[in-house]
């Protein structure tokens, strides 16, 4: 874990942050989180976490746009909380039902499904902050895709509010929020990624 270079921390003249003046040293090159006051920057990501998600948002988003679900965003754009809390997931979506506001930099509420891609630095923040932070803010679904230890997770949000880890069924996670949408573990360990295109007809996504 990174915090903020000292050449931009000299912009502000106290120990911790307002949300406001995180958004004020914000830019399209700082991929960066916030969490009640304290300032997440990320490493560059690496050739196999940039390849893997881009599988994974390439195939959504084909899955999402041919049934008009809703929206899928990629990497590096903030989704807001709560106030104090901003997270930069690998991938959300949105459906049309859902009313949070979306505007140019951020989503300002709950996407219904998170996608994290685990790190060598963001291995406790992906598996054990982000899971809590998800789950209070009602996320409906949360995967974690962790590389490092070839772990996949689909949580689905539960009648009480809780997270509930789905059980494989025939080698592969079905997600509940994606009606009819399922991937195998195998696929996202593989290197290169999967070609996207073969794995679309497999899930049956015509093009």
């Amino acid at each position: 874990m990174e915090i903020v270079t000292q050449e931009r921390l000299k912009k502000i003249p106290r120990d911790q942050m307002t949300e406001a003046e995180f958004l004020d040293i914000c830019d399209e090159d700082l991929r960066a989180e916030f969490v009640d006051g304290r300032i997440i920057v990320h490493s560059p990501a690496s050739l196999d976490h940039v390849d893997l998600s881009t599988f994974i948002v390439t195939l959504v988003k084909m899955f999402v746009d041919k049934q008009s679900l809703g929206r899928v965003l990629g990497d590096n754009f903030q989704v807001r909380l709560r106030p104090g809390l901003r997270r930069v997931p690998d991938l959300v979506f949105i459906s049309n039902d859902n009313k949070v506001k979306i505007t140019k930099t951020e989503i300002d509420g709950a996407p219904d499904l998170v996608v994290e891609i685990v790190s060598p630095d963001s291995v406790e923040r992906d598996w054990r902050d982000k899971y809590f932070e998800y789950e209070k803010a009602k996320i409906r679904e949360y995967w974690v895709i962790d590389p490092l230890s070839k772990r996949f997770q689909m949580y689905c949000l539960n009648a009480k509010g809780k997270f509930v880890a789905q059980p494989a069924e025939k080698g592969a996670l079905k997600s509940n929020v994606l009606r009819g949408f399922w991937l195998k573990p195998e696929w996202l360990w593989q290197e290169p990624s999967p070609n996207v295109v073969a794995v679309a007809k497999e899930l049956k996504i015509r093009i």
